[in-house]
């Protein structure tokens, strides 16, 4: 599973070599981090306990071309309308949520089997991210570059690839039977013999993200941005109601990150 990933890093990697030798692009590298909240089928959909109560973090390394400004001759590029308003990012990320079920059917006043059943299911996921995004300044990069203290806001849109590794468990003991089990993650679905798996598995993925940049020093910046990733896949948590039988099981898994970034300008 992870031999299309390493693919990808090498064709990055020589597509960002090659980019720089033949068009002068400069290179920034950087480091992210902060917590993420995963949305899936564990808990109340639109519940807020379910929003803040599955939550984990994220960690990335980063990489960008900047069209503005040519490392090798230590000048800026011929200045055009995408030179100075684009970056072309590129990303290696991991994040790791623990999960369980919150909302209305978990309540203590609850006593029946079902509710004992979801209180005890717990769960969790670990993706590999990675892929990119090309990033928009509406402000003009290279006046940002320039001036020490000033903020840099982006809009961005991009794909990744994505290996993911679940694991779906219960207090009660293992999952699969009718005493451990809630009855709507024993019905089979999509090709598995029940609504919940530990297999991992890859996808694809859209990621938009909006944030700022502040410039601590010519060669230095920070980053915050907040993180929107809807994967093609609903099995991404290791769970997946028959969407046939079970109508509220209506969307693929998707997370919010919001995450504080270093980047170095490399010259």
């Amino acid at each position: 599973m992870l031999k299309p990933i390493i693919l990808v890093l090498f064709v990055l990697f020589g597509f960002t070599q090659s980019s720089n030798a033949q068009y002068g692009f400069s290179h920034e590298i950087g480091v992210i981090a902060g917590p993420v909240a995963f949305q899936s089928d564990y808990g109340q959909r639109y519940h807020f306990k379910t929003n803040a109560g599955n939550t984990g973090y994220g960690i990335g390394i980063i990489h960008y071309l900047n069209f503005s400004y040519e490392a090798e001759c230590n000048c800026y590029t011929p200045e055009t309308y995408f030179n100075d308003h684009f970056k072309l990012r590129s990303e290696l990320s991991y994040n790791k949520t623990e999960l369980e079920h919150f909302g209305e059917w978990v309540k203590p006043e609850r006593t029946s089997l079902g509710a004992d059943q979801l209180r005890a299911m717990k769960g969790s996921t670990a993706v590999t991210n990675i892929g990119m995004q090309l990033e928009y300044f509406p402000l003009s990069i290279r006046r940002f570059t320039a001036t020490i203290g000033s903020f840099g806001p982006f809009i961005s849109l991009g794909g990744q690839f994505s290996y993911y590794n679940p694991e779906a468990r219960s207090s009660l003991g293992p999952l699969g039977t009718p005493l451990t089990t809630f009855p709507k993650y024993l019905t089979p679905t999509d090709n598995q013999p029940y609504g919940f798996t530990n297999e991992s598995g890859t996808t694809w993925s859209i990621v938009s993200s909006v944030g700022t940049r502040f410039k601590l020093s010519p060669l230095r910046d920070l980053m915050v941005d907040l993180r929107f990733q809807y994967y093609f896949s609903n099995w991404v948590e290791g769970l997946n109601p028959n969407p046939a039988i079970y109508k509220e099981n209506k969307a693929n898994d998707w997370l919010v990150w919001f995450n504080v970034g270093y980047i170095y300008y490399l010259q």
